[in-house]
């Protein structure tokens, strides 16, 4: 009977024990953790190189005759003797180059961008072009050669950048301060009583750095960070970790303006003249488009 009595008893313990472990609040698992996926900004400081397509078009040398006595000069431009105008179309594809620059995007994702750009490029285009003037029976029935070398040995812009981001497509365009270093020459030959029978009679000289404007556009696209030239980069190779690489595709416009060019007597005396001749000013125009492609590792930002 006691023993009866002890498993009732046992029992009813067990029942009211989960009854009670039935009242208890359950628990509840934790809410899954959700990582947001970074969204892409242009904003921050980049880096690159790049390679250049550069042509002109419309760039120009006219020479005028500054002395009327003793053998007027400006009587020898107004015979074609010595050349008015002559044109001078240079093309070339740049070595290399490089620039760095920081944007700024207003809205991460999609949104407006500005920003300011240093470049500077080795252009290394050079163009001669010779002049063959008439036979004038005044230079007894010879021609005169003339000679100008026109050279743009680099160019650098300072710009500003402004356009819109459709995600990691940037459309863009630019424009602001551009400088170069020229190179202009110009060499009159004279075939009238010279010994010997083809002679320099004036030469003239700029070399300098000459400044202007340029302007134009261009595209650019980033990569994703884990990309394969993010990776394998020469930064990447030495430790040195970018937040996105990208590649772009622009035109430039440039106009360093135009420059004189003193071309003096040097100093050699005709037959016909027991003095020196007078002098010539050549003035060079430089203008030009350039084609660019390139790619930029972008420091700051997501």
């Amino acid at each position: 009977m006691l023993k009866k009595f002890m498993l009732a008893g046992a029992a009813t313990s067990l029942l009211a024990g989960a009854a009670s472990a039935a009242d208890l609040p359950r628990r509840v698992a934790p809410p899954p953790v959700f990582t947001p996926v970074p969204v892409f900004t242009w904003t921050g400081f980049y880096a690159g190189l790049h390679t250049d397509y550069t042509f002109t078009d419309r760039q120009r040398i006219t020479t005028i005759g500054n002395d009327v006595t003793p053998t007027n000069t400006i009587g020898n431009v107004a015979t074609l003797r010595r050349p008015p105008v002559v044109r001078n179309e240079q093309d070339g594809l740049a070595n290399i180059g490089g620039g760095f620059g920081y944007n700024y995007q207003f809205t991460p994702g999609s949104g407006f961008v500005v920003g300011v750009q240093a470049d500077w490029a080795w252009t290394d285009i050079h163009k001669n072009t010779f002049y063959l003037g008439p036979q004038l029976a005044a230079n007894n029935g010879f021609s005169d050669p003339s000679a100008f070398r026109q050279e743009l040995s680099w160019l650098g812009t300072v710009v500003g950048r402004a356009g819109y981001a459709f995600d990691r497509v940037f459309v863009y365009g630019m424009g602001g301060f551009a400088y170069g270093g020229v190179d202009y020459r110009a060499n009159f030959y004279t075939t009238a009583g010279a010994t010997p029978p083809l002679a320099l009679a004036y030469t003239g000289r700029y070399n300098d750095i000459a400044t202007g404007y340029a302007y134009g556009g261009g595209i650019e696209y980033a990569l994703p960070t884990d990309s394969f030239l993010a990776r394998y980069s020469l930064l990447g190779l030495l430790g040195i970790q970018s937040q996105a690489v990208t590649i772009k595709a622009e035109y430039l416009h440039y106009d360093l303006g135009s420059r004189n060019v003193q071309v003096n007597n040097t100093g050699l005396t005709v037959a016909a003249a027991a003095q020196p001749r007078g002098s010539y000013t050549s003035r060079f125009t430089t203008e030009g488009n350039l084609v660019r492609a390139g790619f930029s590792y972008k420091f700051n930002g997501l």
